[in-house]
């Protein structure tokens, strides 16, 4: 296979792969393709800290390796690494004024394995403050502005959050790929919000050390990409069991590109009834109906089951997260790193830490952190926090009999709508935007492997995409069912190039 016509920075990272073992392209050449895209996507505001020499670095020794016939999948490919991954020497800032200036002395475990593997880092990616958002518009370095536009319409629309810097640089080809993280839904949204792949795998699949931490028990990094070869090939690379992390499972990884056969013969797939939600769109209906239709046409077999207490997920995941939140975030006072609010004289430490906190979280942050110290405050805890984590058990289990039954994954929309405009979801109730997140968040509260992938456009030509949920620790035959529904829908279709 030659390399592909179209610019190297639209590649896949399949093709860049093959590309490079064949000598048909550099490991330089192809950095600065996608340097070169992303210099000229400012009104994006997807890359917010560019990292050229580093880049340019990491590439001749990539360049050196694949001339040694040392090469790994991902050695040479240009990735854009999402803010929340702590990066040495490089800010790492969480989308937040309070870690403004913050640069790490270390690497956190998922950038040193793709780095261990030769990949590239072009820059840092925004994001929402802290992972807390689904429009990537609570962001310190402000809003993400999604590639993909509604007809000849110039509005400028979310790319969903909180990954949406992630989202927007893998759709605009300003990447081949970008990691994420997803702590209720926030790779599985922004990917299905602009016609990319993303996959949330199993919790503990993924180390999460040295990831700025928003809910320990619900985060988990993953890649987003443009294809589910590509995410094979990127989630290959950056899981593994990693002692730093105490909840890092110590399980072999296996291949999850060999996984890619195509065949989902007699496999059952299940469509539970309690996603079909009052008020749902008509376009988000029929696209998961020509999903059923596509997968039973491969020769899965098709059951519609029952995920009981799926009512109450959302809920529960905005009293656990918001509780884990208030517990993480506490340690950002203004003593030891980022931000420290000047004082007046007379005013003492808790002066300092109220006006620190007050200046540098945004109002999102501020508004969950105050639900998480309430529903763990001593009157609270039980009426709260308690009866959520027994909601999430009831959650866990349904997927569990789901499973115990013979379903090997479940079908489900990935979004309520498509992308929405800046600003249109910014009313006086946050619950508005926080149902973006309801086809999510179940994945999330059960660990659960997750995986959205592009399947059609709405009527006003923008993207749609569906989610498969997975059994516990078989990314692979998720992916192979992601990979099934990919071919059949065939979905190609690139935003009209407007930045």
């Amino acid at each position: 296979m030659s390399a592909p016509a179209t610019p190297a920075n639209s590649w896949t990272i399949a093709a860049a792969r093959d590309a490079l073992r064949k000598g048909e392209i550099s490991a330089v050449d192809l950095t600065m393709s996608c340097l070169t895209a992303i210099d000229a996507a400012d009104g994006l505001n997807a890359f917010v800290h560019k990292t050229p020499e580093i880049a340019l670095e990491q590439a001749r020794a990539a360049d050196a390796r694949l001339a040694a016939g040392d090469a790994p999948s991902m050695c040479g490919i240009p990735l854009g690494i999402k803010d929340l991954f702590c990066t040495k020497g490089v800010p790492s800032q969480a989308a937040s004024n309070i870690l403004k200036g913050f640069r790490p002395e270390y690497e956190s475990t998922v950038t040193t394995k793709l780095f261990g593997d030769g990949a590239v880092m072009l820059g840092k990616l925004n994001m929402d403050e802290f992972a807390m958002g689904s429009s990537n518009e609570t962001s310190c370095y402000g809003d993400v502005v999604n590639p993909w536009r509604r007809g000849n319409d110039d509005t400028a629309l979310t790319p969903g959050g909180s990954s949406g810097g992630s989202a927007a640089a893998v759709a605009a080809d300003l990447c081949l790929a970008a990691t994420g993280t997803d702590t209720g839904g926030s790779i599985r949204q922004p990917a299905a919000f602009t016609g990319i792949t993303g996959i949330k795998p199993t919790y503990g699949r993924v180390s999460r050390w040295g990831i700025v931490a928003f809910a320990s028990s619900l985060d988990q990094a993953g890649p987003m990409t443009k294809s589910v070869r590509d995410a094979a090939i990127f989630l290959q690379s950056m899981s593994g069991h990693d002692p730093k992390d105490s909840t890092s499972a110590d399980l072999p990884v296996p291949d999850f590109e060999a996984a890619l056969t195509g065949d989902i013969r007699g496999k059952k797939i299940g469509i539970p009834r309690e996603y079909r939600m009052d008020g749902m769109p008509a376009e988000i209906e029929a696209l998961w109906q020509q999903g059923i239709a596509m997968i039973k046409d491969a020769g899965a077999e098709i059951a519609d089951i029952s995920l009981p207490h799926t009512k109450y997920a959302l809920p529960a995941y905005y009293v656990i997260a918001p509780a884990e939140a208030s517990s993480n975030l506490a340690r950002y006072d203004g003593v030891r790193y980022g931000h420290r609010a000047t004082l007046a004289a007379g005013e003492g430490i808790v002066d300092m830490y109220e006006k620190t906190r007050a200046e540098g979280f945004g109002p999102e942050v501020q508004r969950r952190v105050m639900v998480g110290t309430y529903v763990l405050s001593a009157g609270f805890y039980d009426a709260y926090y308690n009866r959520a984590r027994k909601v999430r058990a009831l959650i866990k289990r349904d997927f569990e009999l789901a499973f115990a039954a013979g379903i090997d994954a479940i079908l489900t929309p990935a979004t309520p709508s498509s992308a929405f405009g800046l600003g249109e979801m910014a009313s006086a109730d946050p619950v508005q935007m926080y149902l973006n997140d309801v086809f999510t968040v179940t994945v999330n509260l059960a660990g659960l492997p997750g995986v959205a992938v592009p399947v059609g456009l709405d009527r006003q030509g923008l993207p749609l995409g569906l989610q498969l949920i997975g059994r516990p620790w078989e990314e692979g035959a998720l992916l192979n069912h992601a990979y099934v529904l990919e071919r059949a829908a065939g979905f190609v279709s690139k935003p009209a190039k407007w930045w």
